[in-house]
């Protein structure tokens, strides 16, 4: 039958603490014992009990396992330190060296801006102005970009701006453009159209009648 999985933790219950103590250390101390054989190792185990009670177990000498251990740990512990001393060392170095830099890019600034320029030799001057005529001609070049860029898009606006109004003068000139039929005609001409009309029918204005009556006309 298969053991089910305990939860590993402090066990609160006094006697039951007390059993699995001495039960999982004698099959500790009989692991210890069957590892030193099957392997052919050097094998120490120390336990203390919670009332202080000592017990141990050695594949050999128990003091010479010790003193073994100790040089060991001394060795580790030395070889350590020199590694952390070293890292300390290197992250002081480089520390340095950007508190150099630091240094020497804010002098360089300073003297950019026209400061600290008495420490200054003549060949530094020389080497100074150059880089700030290199940086005004970079300056000068990138204005004169965002300028003609600002007109480019000005003339758009404006060539845009001109397209808008002779569209809208167009459509301003088609909504006020009157129709024939409401177009106002030249008076001279309507009389001369009247006049040719009546001396082509040859017509007299006496012979029209114009009274007025009411029922079937006269046979």
């Amino acid at each position: 039958m298969v053991r089910g999985k305990i939860e590993i933790k402090r066990i609160e219950n006094v006697t039951s603490r007390q059993v699995t103590f001495s039960k999982r250390r004698k099959g500790l101390l009989k692991k210890a014992h069957e590892l030193s054989i099957l392997c052919d190792a050097q094998v120490a185990a120390i336990v203390f009990s919670q009332n202080g009670r000592l017990y141990d177990f050695a594949s050999s000498d128990m003091t010479k396992i010790m003193e073994r251990y100790e040089i060991y740990r001394r060795e580790s512990f030395a070889a350590e330190r020199l590694q952390k001393e070293q890292y300390v060392q290197e992250l002081k170095r480089e520390m340095a060296i950007m508190v150099n830099k630091i240094d020497h890019l804010q002098l360089h600034c300073r003297r950019v801006m026209g400061q600290d320029l008495d420490s200054c030799s003549v060949e530094e001057l020389k080497e100074l102005t150059i880089q700030i005529e290199k940086s005004l001609t970079i300056v000068r070049s990138r204005k004169a970009k965002l300028n003609e860029d600002k007109i480019e898009k000005l003339r758009a606006e404006i060539a845009g701006g001109k397209g808008v109004l002779n569209e809208r003068s167009k459509l301003h000139q088609m909504f006020e453009e009157k129709p024939l039929w409401m177009q106002p005609r030249n008076v001279q001409e309507s009389d001369h159209k009247s006049a040719a009309s009546c001396g082509s029918g040859n017509m007299d204005i006496s012979d029209v009648k114009t009274d007025l009556f009411i029922g079937l006309p006269e046979s």
